[in-house]
């Protein structure tokens, strides 16, 4: 289902509490209660949502984290809108309307992420998923400012994701070094029969279908395919490297 099938007419019936509810709600003018004891079991619409809420909300914390929004922010945030994502106007404008107020509202970046991950937590590599996003929009402009890299080191932590990550991560992203061994998560001393072992595993947990059944949105399936075929196009190298 895709994610804003749910959004009717500037209503949702969205039940998450926390920041990312109160987010959603100020946004779309649900009255959501912070005192409710109870409350039905949360539905793939509202993980779509909450991941989508969570995910704009961190966009605005990252680019108003050396204290403005740069231009190439604000174009790297279209183009996930327009390109990445494909959204529609209802869509487009409840994506802009997330960024907006979570750029100038009292909620950390660790308060938004702390909850997406209690969210999709059982889906690891959608949260990795989100965090290549953030490195993607952290470096618009060109560098890594300090007070992005900051949070950035803190997201491994907040996701339970291996430290390396963000190392891996910095390399792709900033260094600009590719190194197919990272993609897979292997390393130069293995077999190569342990190699492919892992290809496999990753391929099957990367495969974008997976990725939405674990909750990872539709709107970001393009996002899941390019992971896919990274992993894809690492893993034929290093064959190509072994049959030498």
């Amino acid at each position: 289902m895709s994610l804003f099938g749910g959004i009717i007419g500037g209503f949702v019936g969205f039940t998450f509490l926390g920041p990312i509810g109160a987010l959603v709600g100020s946004v779309v003018g649900s009255r959501i209660s912070e005192n409710r004891s109870q409350r039905r079991n949360s539905n793939n619409l509202d993980h779509q949502v909450a991941f989508f809420a969570a995910l704009f909300a961190c966009f605005a914390k990252i680019s108003k984290a050396d204290g403005i929004v740069s231009k190439e922010e604000i174009a790297k945030i279209e183009e996930f809108i327009s390109i990445k994502f494909n959204l529609e106007k209802e869509q487009r404008n409840f994506a802009i309307n997330i960024f907006q107020q979570a750029k100038d509202d009292n909620v950390s970046f660790d308060d938004y992420a702390n909850q997406l991950y209690l969210l999709l937590k059982q889906s690891p590599n959608s949260l990795l998923i989100f965090y290549e996003l953030l490195f993607e929009l952290a470096m618009a402009d060109g560098e890594l400012h300090p007070s992005e890299e900051k949070i950035l080191k803190r997201v491994p932590s907040i996701f339970k994701l291996s430290q390396s990550i963000f190392e891996d991560l910095y390399n792709k992203y900033v260094s600009n070094i590719k190194n197919y061994y990272q993609v897979l998560g292997a390393n130069e001393n293995m077999e190569f029969a342990e190699i492919r072992k892992i290809y496999l595993k990753k391929r099957k947990e990367f495969h974008p279908d997976m990725l939405i059944s674990k909750g990872l949105p539709e709107e970001l399936i393009e996002k899941a395919k390019n992971k896919f075929i990274e992993i894809q196009e690492a893993y034929e190298e290093l064959e190509k490297n072994h049959k030498k």
